[in-house]
């Protein structure tokens, strides 16, 4: 590591020890925004793959559960704040990592930028059905875009306390939704006729699954946390299995109980006719008016919710990129009160709404354009970035001396890794069903995951010609506190060329 100067030394950091199990766990469930994501893209699921649909979240579900075995391996030994790009460097050389970088940047923002676009669609919807008021998206978006950069702006204390009301407040209601159903014993009595093979493995499958693995998308973020977490090594591991375990089970419970709503025969024909108001419907019959009006309102906090949690894992990101010295140093700054990265959320807020009034000066939809041409590209980078992360894990460790099993070191990674390849093929090729635009556009978005790859190969190129000692420390581990264990030291390897 280059030597660190008195200054930099006494400059304001972020503030360690403050996230514990479920801090970390309401940033990473938020980021998903279970809410929106059943009462959204559900009803799409059940139209194409019918009541076999809930498998298919249990299938994403297992399927990140074996790529976290190894994941939460490797946080134990790699100590870095990049995340998925330190990860990636340590196993596949500084290259992949650097291109890593990139793609996280895109991936993060994107996933963030997009949903301002479904904001102000889902509050022009709550304010129609709650108050018969037309109101315009692009105030606002841009509200909370102000709003969001104002808490990433507080401390992360502030942030994980905020989401954790957001996050119990938006599942609460869909566990009301499901009580009611289970009650009242559902339309026809309660069937678990969907988990019959013959039902869940139907023409429709593929895209069942390309839904329900987007649906987790941000689960992975617990390690950004890092630096912040009580017991890191314990904590992290612990917040990314009680995340994909929570989100796999809620979300195939929850849709059960819709398919039980509706009953086996009526639901898909229910999904077709009014996907947009199918939860709503559901919960107007089972609990009653005034339950599908406060959905209204708890769908938009899902977003908000969404949004920060995003907002402060892309915060996080810059901060380590700026320490790097691969982003401009200004956005390594730390807030001497709040302690958080506030001039990497200025910089993420004013980006955020460059790209808002871009797409609404060219009269651009808010939700059909906004939110899903800016969305896939992020969901498809940091589904990429899962599997790069789950093919580096058995690269590292077979260079360095531990103690992990062959299991979490080899076996369970080769098979995400695999995985995780058939995912990213599945939401490729139905990527339409995402983005409701045309092949070319379509194509143009999906090539811009391996564009920011060669795009990041060749600022890694750049960077060892021109700034080696950059390139040299890039992704190396901080040296060890004076409290953690000697043997933490003795599992650390230079990344390759």
């Amino acid at each position: 590591m280059p030597a660190t100067s008195t200054a930099e030394r006494s400059a304001p950091t972020l503030r360690t020890g403050s996230l514990g199990t479920a801090d970390i766990t309401f940033f990473v469930v938020s980021a998903a925004a279970p809410l929106t994501v059943m009462a959204g893209v559900a009803p799409v699921a059940l139209t194409l793959g019918g009541i076999g649909a809930p498998v298919g979240y249990l299938l994403a579900g297992v399927t990140l559960t074996v790529f976290a075995v190894g994941f939460t391996a490797m946080s134990r030994h790699v100590r870095g704040d990049g995340a998925f790009y330190a990860y990636i460097t340590r196993g596949l050389g500084r290259p992949a990592g650097i291109a890593a970088a990139l793609l996280a940047m895109l991936g993060y923002n994107g996933m963030e930028t997009g949903v301002y676009g479904l904001l102000g669609t889902a509050t022009q919807d709550t304010a129609h059905a709650l108050f018969g008021a037309d109101i315009p998206w692009l105030p606002v978006s841009l509200a909370g875009l102000l709003l969001i950069w104002y808490g990433g702006f507080r401390s992360i204390d502030f942030g994980a306390k905020l989401l954790g009301v957001l996050l119990v407040a938006e599942t609460g209601i869909l566990v009301l939704l499901a009580g009611g159903v289970l009650v009242k014993g559902g339309a026809d009595g309660l069937s678990l006729a969907g988990l019959a093979p013959g039902n869940v493995l139907v023409p429709g499958t593929a895209a069942v699954l390309a839904c329900a693995f987007a649906a987790f998308t941000g689960f992975e973020s617990t390690v950004i946390y890092r630096r912040e977490a009580r017991d890191p090594d314990r904590t992290v591991p612990r917040a990314t299995y009680i995340a994909v375990a929570f989100l796999g089970l809620f979300y195939a419970f929850v849709v059960w109980t819709v398919i039980q709503a509706f009953g086996d025969e009526q639901v898909v024909k229910a999904a077709s006719d009014d996907p947009a108001g199918l939860f709503f419907s559901a919960i107007t019959t089972y609990v009653g008016a005034w339950a599908a009006d406060l959905m209204h309102v708890l769908i938009v906090t899902s977003v908000l919710a969404s949004l920060l949690a995003f907002h402060n894992a892309i915060n996080r990101y810059s901060l380590a990129l700026a320490e790097e010295g691969v982003l401009p140093k200004a956005l390594g700054r730390v807030h001497p009160r709040h302690r958080s990265p506030y001039v990497a959320g200025a910089a993420q807020t004013v980006l955020g709404a460059a790209v808002v009034l871009a797409f609404a000066a060219a009269g651009a939809d808010p939700y059909q354009q906004l939110l899903l041409w800016v969305n896939t590209p992020g969901m498809i980078g940091l589904l990429a970035l899962q599997l790069l992360a789950a093919a580096a894990v058995p690269c590292y460790f077979r260079r360095v001396s531990h103690q992990e099993g062959v299991v979490r070191t080899v076996v369970a990674p080769v098979v995400a890794t695999v995985l995780l390849g058939v995912a990213l093929v599945l939401v490729v090729t139905h990527v339409d069903l995402f983005t409701g635009a045309s092949p070319p556009v379509n194509t143009l978005l999906v090539s811009l995951v391996p564009a920011v790859l060669v795009l990041g190969l060749a600022l890694a190129w750049r960077l060892r010609r021109s700034r080696p000692e950059v390139y040299t420390n890039f992704a190396a581990e901080p040296p060890p506190e004076p409290s953690e264990r000697p043997a933490a030291s003795l599992t650390t390897t230079s990344p390759t060329a």
